[in-house]
């Protein structure tokens, strides 16, 4: 069973454990845009990537948010270690000139490169009435602050990156000029639509486009009442799996 986490590393190419095969070099690959409605997940997801590349032994991961998250994900083992959460380093620029000047100083800051960039809500800096140049010029700078981590990190390893967009169902115009503006610099998508939730779960279907790297993939996620996500490959033409069916560490904020 592939983990949607382990799905979301090797699209970036951040590398694989010692003891795990994998056709993927660790040298960083496309960044990736995270796209789905409200409640779709896309904060799960994106901790859960946090968790995996904090536990391979490498630098540490910046996770970037306009806010605190409410609660850390709920989950058992090593998923919730707490050195692997150390390595998580949050920071909340509380608006789009902050974020900007944050990643503007990244090329200034000292200590370990991040293993991994990830953006939660760009929803909520591109709101803040910037035009398609402005827009353009931040997607920019999140691909130029990661190449800059990777050029740090040095060769055969590489600093991915992972952005989370929230969609509405009927945008705006503009909108949707931002949304097709920010996809230009986002090859790798990942579509995240809710489903009908069963018995105390939430259902979740994840379509991946590597953008070239590879083809396309689609999974079944559901979060149980604990916390815990379990993963299963989209059947190309049976029902629903059931929720026994593969499973993973990770947890849900």
């Amino acid at each position: 069973m592939l983990r949607m986490a382990e799905a979301l590393r090797r699209v970036l190419n951040l590398g694989s454990s010692a003891d795990s095969e994998s056709e993927y070099t660790a040298e960083a690959g496309s960044p990736l845009l995270l796209l789905g409605g409200p409640g779709s997940g896309k904060t799960a997801l994106l901790f859960a990537a946090a968790l995996e590349a904090a536990g391979e032994g490498r630098g540490p991961v910046l996770f970037l948010t306009r806010r605190p998250l409410q609660s850390l994900p709920r989950g058992r083992g090593a998923a919730l270690d707490p050195l692997r959460l150390q390595k998580i380093r949050f920071q909340y620029p509380p608006s789009t000139h902050e974020l900007l000047q944050l990643l503007c100083s990244a090329h200034e800051a000292r200590g370990p490169a991040p293993s991994l960039l990830l953006l939660d809500g760009l929803e909520e800096y591109l709101v803040e009435d910037l035009g398609p140049q402005e827009a353009a010029y931040l997607a920019a700078l999140l691909l130029d602050t990661a190449a800059h981590f990777s050029h740090r990190i040095g060769a055969g390893q590489g600093c991915g990156l992972i952005v989370a967009l929230q969609i509405q169902e009927e945008g705006d115009s503009g909108e949707a000029l931002q949304l097709s503006l920010v996809q230009r610099y986002f090859p790798a998508q990942c579509w995240l639509h809710v489903d009908a939730s069963g018995p105390g779960q939430r259902c979740l279907r994840a379509c991946l486009d590597p953008g070239g790297q590879g083809p396309r993939a689609e999974w079944w996620l559901a979060f149980r009442p604990d916390g815990e996500m379990t993963v299963t490959p989209w059947p190309a033409q049976a029902g629903k799996p059931s929720s026994d069916k593969g499973s993973s560490s990770e947890g849900q904020p």
